[in-house]
């Protein structure tokens, strides 16, 4: 039976510490973060999506957190084909041209700033998500093989924003494909219908953004705005049994992100999860680094 670590999708966003959830006596990023691995033994990074982040940092966030604590991390936005600003990267590449060149230099920085977490063992998985605009065919294929073949001493997943890719009509062609990477594929729950998604690779991933209208229309608050239900999670309990008799780890995310909303949806998970006899990693173990 897999190992299933739940969490939230980033631990600073604005809302959240507005929220209440973080206790007084939390105000510093290392103290919220050191919090946050006494709730939770797992967290998606999702500020390297904005801009690289520095070795250092990625160093304090292994020094701040327990052994067995995961970091699932988002790919810098150039990496997937999203629109970049040049301000996003580093000053002396904000001039070069748009090619595979640049996307080389990028990965190496961005593969040198996760190293601490690779080396300290608290990398989940990078996380690799693909714009809308990103539609199923052999040019789509190409572009995402050579991101995994840059990658290729690393764990890798891939959230497909297009549909598209999971329509069942085309979902045996994608699953063989991310299967041929060793690529999880992230399972979603938005408003757009919910194909299954099956089990790929070792590491299971779900990422629950909410079911909100706004969905595909509103601003980032509508469109993550959304309160979970029991029932709406219940929904998921039979698929991540059956990903647990095969997947090694599964990961289940809440990215529904306005106030405390994605660590109270977490901790309903887990206690659904709990009620069910599905076992799961409560928290990180209790021993932490020092500091050095």
């Amino acid at each position: 039976m897999a190992d299933i670590l739940i969490g939230t999708c980033g631990w600073t966003d604005p809302h959240l510490l507005k929220s209440g959830w973080y206790p007084p006596g939390t105000g510093t990023p290392e103290k919220r973060l050191r919090h946050y691995a006494t709730r939770f033994p797992l967290v998606e990074a999702d500020s390297p999506y904005y801009a690289l982040p520095s070795p250092r940092t990625t160093t304090h966030w292994a020094e701040r957190t327990p052994p067995g604590f995961r970091f699932d991390v988002k790919a810098f936005s150039l990496l997937t084909g999203h629109p970049t600003r040049p301000a996003a990267l580093p000053p002396d590449l904000r001039t070069h041209p748009r090619n595979e060149t640049l996307r080389t230099e990028v990965w190496n920085r961005y593969a040198e700033a996760l190293t601490p977490l690779l080396d300290s063992g608290r990398l989940g998985t990078l996380l690799f998500q693909y714009p809308a605009s990103l539609h199923p065919g052999p040019e789509a294929e190409t572009f995402i093989r050579t991101a995994r073949e840059r990658a290729h001493d690393w764990p890798f997943a891939v959230e497909f924003r297009d549909p598209a890719w999971w329509h069942p009509d085309h979902a045996p062609r994608t699953t063989a494909f991310l299967k041929d990477l060793n690529a999880t594929a992230v399972a979603t729950d938005t408003p757009d219908p919910r194909h299954p998604v099956p089990v790929t690779a070792g590491l299971a991933l779900v990422r629950f953004h909410g079911r909100s209208p706004h969905w595909r229309t509103g601003t980032k608050e509508d469109r993550f705005r959304h309160t979970y239900t029991e029932r709406e999670l219940e929904e998921w309990l039979p698929h991540i049994h059956t990903a647990a008799t095969t997947a090694t780890e599964i990961h289940l995310l809440f990215n529904n992100c306005c106030g405390d909303a994605s660590p109270r949806a977490a901790e309903t998970m887990r206690a659904l999860l709990t009620r069910r006899g599905i076992p799961q990693q409560r928290t990180a173990p209790e021993e932490t680094r020092t500091e050095p």
